[in-house]
């Protein structure tokens, strides 16, 4: 063969591999896929990075069918539930439960315990007294009225039979404080299961990520100032995370204001009353199970106490206490970025 037609064979192969590779990195390229769809009775947005849209919708699809599943699971509404058989047999009999469902309810013991109380899922009877729609304080006597069916200390756990049993007649478990949470672990699972290697699971205010987004950077998480005003999307502070979990609680979620006083629905099971000694408290930390709870328990238990726990659980927070100041815990200030102090 003359060398100017090698020459021009192999300039042909050569581009034609390098199309080829150009063509296979321009499919391989990831990208951002993001849907949200109500489920727990509450906005979920779920984001991945793939570099295929079916794979990525199917992933999704079957990360919305495992929130369906817990909630079902743990419905402190549905009749059928674990969770209902537990509360109907309140000062009969244990109740034998699932793995995954006594799984969870000890998560919630155990928070409590590291709260001191703050964080309690049998607080249920005493959120019902708080009517927010119509902005009433419930009375003093009517609080007094169900505080002997608050603790939970009136949760027996039995992991060997695998039973759970309320000790007390009118005692229930609701476990919206950490049901979010828990269905965002499991949905983020699932995920990765599917072949996703980033992505983030929004459960309302309770977030679950991995990975990173599709250029390599870590995820950029804002938190919500305190005292937004009329404008909620108004940031605290932003900091970048590449995988665990972050759940903000606060008294600008849920409030009305009566004789000048701000009642929000973080409650304090002792006192039946809201507890006024945080503005906010956002917790990272490696599951949204932990999140979910320890920021509402953190926030009951205040900023000097709460600081100190995350710290003693190895948790990181960043805490905005009665007077608008700001608390961090040490292994989190290097990462966090205030963009406004809080008044």
């Amino acid at each position: 063969m003359p060398r100017t037609t090698l020459l021009r064979t192999l300039t042909v192969v050569v581009v034609g591999l390098l199309l080829i590779a150009l063509f296979f990195f321009v499919g391989q390229r990831k990208r951002l896929f993001r849907e949200s769809r109500t489920s727990l009775y509450t906005l979920v947005t779920i984001t991945v990075v793939s570099p295929s849209e079916t794979k990525a919708r199917e992933a999704m699809d079957a990360a919305y069918d495992e929130l369906e599943r817990v909630g079902r699971l743990l419905n402190f509404y549905a009749p059928d539930s674990e969770l209902s058989r537990i509360n109907r047999n309140a000062g009969v009999a244990p109740v034998k439960v699932s793995t995954e469902t006594l799984g969870v309810i000890q998560k919630a013991v155990d928070a409590a315990e590291e709260t001191e109380g703050g964080f309690d899922v049998t607080v249920g009877p005493l959120v019902r007294l708080w009517d927010f729609k119509e902005k009433k304080v419930p009375s003093r006597e009517s609080i007094d009225a169900v505080r002997g069916l608050i603790g939970f200390r009136h949760i027996v756990i039995n992991v060997g039979a695998s039973t759970v049993y309320l000790d007390k007649k009118g005692v229930q478990i609701d476990l919206g404080g950490i049901i979010k949470g828990y269905a965002a672990d499991r949905a983020a699972a699932v995920l990765e299961e599917y072949g996703i290697r980033d992505g983030i699971v929004a459960v309302a205010g309770d977030i679950r990520l991995f990975g990173r987004q599709p250029d390599g950077r870590p995820w950029n998480i804002g938190i919500q100032h305190p005292r937004s005003a009329d404008d909620d999307t108004a940031l605290l502070a932003t900091l970048h995370l590449d995988g665990g979990a972050i759940s903000t609680s606060g008294d600008y979620q849920r409030y009305f204001f009566a004789d000048g006083v701000r009642y929000h629905h973080l409650l304090n099971p002792k006192t039946g009353f809201p507890q006024d000694l945080c503005r906010s408290v956002t917790v990272v930390a490696p599951s949204a199970a932990a999140t979910d709870a320890f920021a509402t328990g953190i926030f009951i238990l205040g900023p000097q106490k709460g600081i100190a726990a995350l710290e003693r659980l190895g948790m990181d927070g960043v805490i905005v206490d009665k007077d608008g100041a700001v608390l961090m815990t040490k292994g989190i200030r290097d990462k966090v970025k205030l963009v406004v102090a809080a008044p």
